[in-house]
């Protein structure tokens, strides 16, 4: 990845960012539009996805915290609709402007067109010092674009994503990669995302290590659920969803979750479907009549948290629940041939497993019945963040003083539950 243009860069940036590992790192200051240091700033946080409105909740609150330092202007696309106004609900997020962009059938293209327009609308008449944005979605890319052409300055919050291979996840890897290369600030979730971005060529002085804010988000939810016994029985979690797995891989993922279904009646298969067709239809068809396999209506991010701390394991392709679990202790068998977040495989805590029915079943049913390998898988600690991404990134646009993420300072959700709400961010 070439160098960013010399207009994107910070006036007066640090030499050594936040992902060199330095207590005390400085922030980024003298963003566009900015008098100083000490300059109140405009920013502009685009999201148009429920994952992407989780993960940007902590930051907008974080930033609202403070309002003498920062004028928080919240922009939903609604790439997704009904999910997305679910996330408001259960955090309490009102956007300040909300597009309405998602049509029924919608293609990439269209879509893109359509908020590639809206965005440049409102950022000419809004001009913000900053444009924040989260990981990978056509939103995410787009926004990234109008505010480039205007010459406004772009963060982007989880940068350093990769997989290296553009077709999978399509079209997320060329959206990250292309959001990457626009932003003056580079917001890695992990040291290993940090380090993708120097191999890229990336500025350093663009870099910082903030953790994942969707583990912000999680902690939040975390003190929030009742307590709750234990289920009489193992329960396994699944979410398949992502687009490069519709048609074959998708129906070599049922045969396999049919077979597990059958092979273990005693325990309870929970499936949360997608509403697309090209997922609702294929799991009605294959998964449909048998007893101990769920198949339920999309859930709110609340109940999803809920099953995942009930989880014995978690099948998944999502790359938030990969996140997510590690929280839990939850071993994860990732549903997919690549994964950009490969700090779970690396710490034996998730496994990639594909989309082959024999694969699958023989490492679900390991799990299931090996004592010593589910307990070789169980996560102690999260290697993702520990619930404070939303205040460094913060402290990076006031240009202030932070301390990076150290993944093994960070604790799980349940033990910060247990020690009070003095470590959280507030309340939402």
């Amino acid at each position: 990845m070439p160098a960013p243009f010399a207009s994107q860069r910070f006036p007066g940036a640090p030499g050594n960012s936040g992902a060199s590992g330095a207590n005390g790192a400085s922030g980024a200051n003298g963003a566009s539009g900015a008098s100083g240091a000490g300059a109140r700033l405009r920013v502009v946080v685009a999201y148009g996805t429920r994952p992407e409105a989780i993960k940007m909740a902590p930051v907008i609150e974080e930033l609202r915290r403070r309002p003498e330092r920062f004028e928080v202007i919240a922009c939903a696309t609604a790439q997704h609709r009904e999910m997305l106004d679910q996330v408001h609900e259960l955090f309490g997020l009102r956007p300040d402007y909300d597009l309405g962009l998602m049509q029924p059938g919608q293609s990439l293209n269209g879509l893109a067109a359509r908020a590639l327009a809206a965005l440049d609308g409102l950022l000419r008449e809004l001009r913000p010092a900053w444009l924040l944005v989260q990981g990978d979605t056509t939103t995410t890319a787009a926004a990234a674009l109008a505010a480039f052409h205007l010459g406004l300055r772009i963060a982007h919050v989880e940068a350093g994503l990769r997989t290296g291979d553009l077709a999978r996840p399509f079209p997320e890897e060329a959206n990250r990669c292309i959001v990457d290369l626009l932003a003056s600030a580079l917001f890695a979730p992990t040291a290993m995302a940090e380090r993708r971005l120097r191999a890229a060529g990336c500025d350093p002085a663009r870099i910082y290590l903030t953790g994942n804010t969707g583990i912000d988000a999680l902690h939040w939810m975390c003190r929030r659920l009742p307590a709750e016994p234990a289920p009489a029985g193992d329960e396994v979690l699944i979410t398949v969803h992502r687009r490069e797995s519709f048609g074959e891989p998708l129906r070599r993922i049922f045969r396999g979750l049919r077979e597990l279904a059958r092979r273990f009646p005693a325990v309870r298969w929970i499936y949360p479907v997608h509403r697309n067709p090209n997922v609702a239809g294929p799991a009605a068809e294959m998964l449909g009549g048998l007893a101990n396999l769920e198949l339920r209506e999309p859930l709110a991010y609340d109940q999803t948290v809920r099953l995942m701390r009930r989880a014995r394991l978690i099948l998944t392709d999502s790359g938030g629940i990969q996140e997510e679990a590690p929280t839990f202790g939850k071993p994860v068998l990732v549903l997919r041939d690549t994964t950009e977040r490969p700090e779970g495989v690396a710490a034996g805590i998730a496994r990639l497993v594909g989309t082959d029915p024999a694969r699958i079943v023989r490492e679900t049913a390991r799990l299931l019945t090996d004592p010593a390998a589910y307990r070789q898988m169980a996560a102690t600690s999260s290697p993702y963040g520990d619930g404070q991404a939303a205040p460094r990134i913060a402290a990076i646009l006031a240009g202030e003083p932070f301390t990076p993420f150290r993944p093994a300072e960070s604790p799980g959700a349940c033990a910060l539950a247990a020690a009070g709400p003095a470590t959280t961010p507030a309340d939402l």
